[in-house]
């Protein structure tokens, strides 16, 4: 069986920035075991496969190199830059079936895609010497508490006092991974305040060994989970709410930006999205043994 996997990075600065994602269309006959073999031989963080839906658009399911796992910003932005870019669908508004749910896809004349994610579930606070035994000593920004918070997937929101600490940390990927699966967590999404460009909210890295990727340069669910979390704080100017801009990658020198959209009434939370573009790059053939 001949595949076609077709190569995009989502939410690049440059030419040099961005998560590669892979994207297989008509993925309908491909077993679980054949996605992740698919996904093993592309070897970005995630893959995405594309397949018809009784109840909404289009179903997608998403691959790592080990796992599937129940939602992907990234490959959701790289899916339908794609189907875009191929004439597949026109701007509009779409509905996704994904492992987690149901999700709301707009797509604009531009090519902008933006993801609409679950509402946040604030959890379970992280104690310092957990975090510590991970990553080493880390000096938390003043008045936040590491918090494992979802807009679909559960990740360990990490508060780092400056861009140089962020920037330095080294973690232990094996302590991490027994971390996350004790926590039923996906990884760790590490942020500063301290900005590389003024619009900005937050520069951030993301660590999820437990699931085949030490770090990725871009990621959409756990930046709208931490645009959340910044909100509940107070961290946010409540008057800059449907644009907020986060970098990420620039570690990796991959420089990245995502941009997540808030909306709120009465003081909460009332809708979330993640918003991007991607490019493709490339193909790759593979054969699979029947």
């Amino acid at each position: 069986m001949e595949i076609k996997v077709f190569l995009l990075k989502a939410f690049g600065v440059d030419e040099s920035g961005g998560n590669p994602a892979g994207v297989v269309l008509n993925a309908e006959d491909l077993t679980e075991e054949q996605k992740k073999t698919i996904s093993r031989e592309v070897g970005f963080s995630e893959t995405a496969f594309v397949e018809k839906s009784d109840r909404a658009d289009f179903k997608v399911t998403f691959f790592t190199p080990t796992n599937e796992v129940d939602m992907c910003g990234h490959a959701t932005i790289a899916t339908y830059s794609l189907l875009f870019q191929n004439g597949i669908i026109k701007p509009g508004n779409y509905i996704q079936e994904i492992k987690a749910g149901e999700l709301g896809i707009s797509v604009n004349d531009g090519g902008l895609v933006t993801m609409e994610q679950k509402l946040p579930i604030f959890s379970e606070f992280i104690d310092a010497p957990e975090i510590h035994n991970v990553f080493g000593k880390v000096n938390f920004i003043e008045g936040l508490i590491p918090q494992i918070v979802s807009t679909g997937l559960r990740d360990i929101i990490l508060p780092v006092r400056n861009r140089e600490e962020l920037f330095s940390m080294r973690p232990n990927y094996k302590k991490m991974a027994d971390f996350n699966n004790r926590t039923d967590t996906i990884g760790t999404h590490a942020f500063t305040l301290d900005v590389i460009k003024q619009e900005s909210v937050a520069n951030c890295r993301n660590f999820a060994p437990l699931y085949g990727i030490n770090e990725e340069s871009a990621t959409g669910s756990s930046n709208g989970a931490l645009a959340c979390y910044l909100f509940k704080y107070g961290k946010l100017a409540t008057g800059n709410l449907t644009k907020l801009q986060f970098e990420q990658g620039y570690s990796m020198q991959k420089p990245s930006q995502i941009t997540v959209y808030l909306q709120t009434r009465q003081g909460n939370i009332s809708k979330v999205e993640v918003g991007g573009k991607a490019i493709i790059f490339g193909e790759k053939e593979l054969n699979l043994v029947d």
